[in-house]
């Protein structure tokens, strides 16, 4: 499939009924060589990309185009409908997302989409911002390194503003020997007790197996609404159900997990004065 797709044909496709969604999956999962199945499923779910990079979209320079984003987003999903089981035990809208999601930002990270030129000059900057601070004892104003470089401050923010390098918390800094990664030097203010630690994996953990009894479809409105921060509409446009349906579901999801959550805790209470 042309990993290429023009958004605004996106009204154009026609959506299929649940029921023949569900009968392509199953005819794709006994014939996964069959291309024509794999593309018509790709085509039906186009419009997870659609959401995905108009989140992504917002937090990146201009420099990168819809179109290059689109296509990332496009091999996600490719990944993800070869990739997708039943026995992943989630639905896979869900599962989609997040391989659209990590696929474009891995391929943001490798791609460098700066002219030589203009990457030469955020250098001059970084260097600048560098030299300064070793000589004045703190973080130079942009005003400084302006003033240091002969630039105008509305130059340096522009350039700045336009670096796309991306630094994982997972990289690492030092050399071979002796190297630790980013995410090891960042101060935690609000650091947790070893106790608070263990109630919070407590917590975590019996709103985890709370989570599995419920139902699947409230289930995943819950994960897309705390997890991927989806409001109740683009839950709705996702699985295929009105906004206030999917209000309603998750109003229901809320209060039988109150339950759920309670009879846990009144049922390890009397476990433990029993004991």
């Amino acid at each position: 499939m042309d990993q290429s797709f023009d958004f605004t044909s996106y009204n154009n496709i026609k959506r299929l009924p649940a029921e023949e969604l569900e009968k392509l999956w199953l005819e794709y999962f006994q014939d996964k060589d069959n291309k024509t199945l794999r593309d018509t499923l790709i085509v039906q779910y186009i419009y997870l990309i659609r959401y995905v990079v108009g989140r992504v979209k917002v937090t990146l320079p201009a420099t990168i185009s819809i179109e290059d984003i689109a296509g990332y987003g496009v091999e996600g999903l490719i990944n993800a409908v070869e990739r997708y089981s039943p026995q992943k035990n989630t639905r896979f809208e869900t599962y989609a997302l997040i391989r659209i999601r990590g696929t474009i930002l891995d391929k943001i990270r490798a791609e460098d989409f700066l002219p030589r030129s203009v990457r030469k000059k955020i250098k001059d900057i970084k260097d600048a911002q560098e030299i300064l601070k070793q000589e004045l004892g703190r973080t130079p104003t942009t005003s400084e390194v302006a003033q240091y470089l002969n630039m105008d401050v509305e130059k340096i923010n522009q350039l700045l503003s336009e670096d796309t390098t991306m630094t994982s918390i997972y990289d690492k800094r030092g050399n071979a020997d002796d190297s630790v990664e980013i995410i090891d030097t960042i101060e935690d203010t609000h650091k947790l007790t070893p106790h608070e630690e263990v109630e919070e994996q407590n917590v975590k953990s019996e709103l985890e197996k709370a989570l599995k009894r419920l139902p699947e479809r409230e289930r995943i409105i819950m994960v897309l609404y705390y997890q991927e921060n989806m409001t109740l509409k683009e839950i709705g446009a996702t699985i295929n159900m009105s906004e206030s349906r999917v209000c309603q579901l998750h109003a229901q999801g809320i209060m039988k997990l109150k339950n759920i959550l309670s009879e846990t805790r009144a049922s390890r209470l009397r476990q433990s004065i029993i004991a």
